[in-house]
């Protein structure tokens, strides 16, 4: 017998089997490049900083390209810093079995948990999600959808924030962050703002900043518990903007709370203060918000807006007061408007066409939109306002100006709060040209 015939050599042992950590990594790198990737969570830590209770990593988008946030959360504060793709990878990989002792990943239809025992073995579970829990609209959502280069990648929110636990949103469980139930219809408006806000966004071009972090300025009047204006400034940062939002709010407490929470995890250019939107000097901005304004005060934020140049300005009304009783029924009307919740509807109407009128006069593309489902609340309007490179030209103007007076003329109407101040500007003469803020 040969001792080289390949038939009678000794008997090859069986391969090992695979590491369960490459394995969950390569789970990792595989949701990644086909965008199915949500966030990882790292937890147990046993590293040498003893502070570090957990490390979340999202997928970003920095100046065009992909990125991983990692966002490490201490006892006393959150840091966060962002990584390119492969350098965030290995930088996991270290991670992994060293300093954290599990690792939690979720996917589009998988969640993936790597454990390490005490003597330091990997064990790995795969499972599937269901339809409710892969995308759900009261969830996280797709982060990444699977798509071409060319289609716009959606950017919602992510509710492994710690700062959405201050404003109670989340809650903690099984050690991980977790939706309040009572919250459910509100982290469904607040994404669903993102989602018009970031549309806005990228239509003025302050996605694009000209400069390397090119300061987004924001106003959000009305701010309450700061719930969109948290949101605004985590979305903006997502983008690799650096955004400076301030929150405006009448009650004292509330500001207290935004600054608190800010300030508890490090997030820079994040402010409240106390303060009325009638009541302020004027200020540039980029985006104006106000949100359930009540009657004439949405009116004095959409000048506030325009004085202040900003490039984009929502506004969900409230309380349309001013107009209703000025109202003539016209006769062809009457049969309909004899009823009061019609007429209350009508009176809407009416003012918030004439407030998209007058911004497109301003040189904005207006629409007055959906802001959230009539199930989930009443005031579900929004006027959005983006400018446009050049301001209307004399014809349409001049067109405008007619419609104006026509509808005023039809319903027998005296004035309207944002039309006299911006004619005591001067900004509404029919032969002037319309002054910039």
């Amino acid at each position: 017998m040969s001792a080289g015939n390949p038939l009678f050599s000794a008997p090859v042992p069986d391969a090992p089997a695979p590491d369960e950590r490459q394995r969950f990594l390569r789970l990792l790198r595989t949701a990644l490049a086909e965008r199915r990737f949500q966030r990882l969570l790292l937890g147990r830590h046993e590293g040498e900083d003893a502070s570090i209770e957990r490390l979340t990593v999202r997928d970003i988008e920095l100046r065009g390209e992909r990125a991983l946030s990692f966002l490490w959360r201490h006892k006393t504060k959150d840091v966060t810093k962002n990584h390119p793709l492969d350098e965030g990878l290995a930088l996991v990989e270290q991670l992994l079995g060293r300093d954290f002792q599990q690792a939690h990943l979720d996917t589009l239809g998988e969640e993936v948990q790597l454990r390490f025992s005490r003597k330091g073995k990997p064990l790995l579970q795969v499972g599937k999600k269901t339809a409710a829990a892969a995308g759900g609209p009261e969830g996280e959502g797709a982060a990444n959808p699977p798509g071409g280069h060319d289609r716009a990648k959606p950017r919602e929110l992510s509710m492994a924030q710690p700062f959405w636990r201050d404003l109670g949103v989340t809650h903690e469980l099984k050690g991980q962050a977790a939706l309040v139930p009572a919250m459910a219809r509100k982290w469904k408006q607040i994404n669903k703002f993102i989602e018009i806000f970031g549309a806005a966004v990228r239509k003025a071009g302050l996605d694009t900043p000209s400069g390397e972090g090119r300061p987004v300025r924001v106003a959000d009047f009305g701010s309450g518990k700061g719930y969109l204006t948290f949101a605004m400034h985590d979305w903006l940062r997502a983008q690799g903007l650096a955004p400076q939002v301030q929150g405006v709010e009448l009650k004292q407490d509330m500001v207290a709370l935004g600054n608190a929470a800010a300030a508890r995890h490090g997030l820079a250019g994040l402010s409240f203060e106390h303060g009325d939107v009638r009541e302020r000097g004027d200020q540039p901005l980029d985006v104006m918000v106000a949100l359930h304004a009540c009657d004439i005060a949405t009116d004095h934020a959409m000048h506030f807006g325009l004085r202040s140049g900003a490039r984009i300005i929502m506004c969900a009304p409230c309380c349309h007061k001013e107009i209703r009783p000025q109202m003539n029924t016209p006769a062809a009307l009457r049969p309909l408007l004899q009823h009061g919740i019609h007429l209350g509807q009508e009176a809407e109407m009416v003012t918030d066409s004439l407030r998209a009128l007058l911004l497109e006069l301003m040189g904005y593309d207006t629409q007055v939109i959906e802001f959230i489902a009539l199930e989930h609340t009443s005031k579900n309007k929004m006027v959005l306002a983006v400018k446009r490179p050049q301001d209307p030209s004399p014809s349409r103007r001049a067109e405008l100006l007619s419609q104006l007076d026509e509808i005023k003329r039809f319903y027998g109407l005296r004035s309207q709060a944002l039309e006299t101040l911006l004619r005591v500007e001067g900004r509404l003469e029919v032969d002037g040209d319309v002054k910039r803020a």
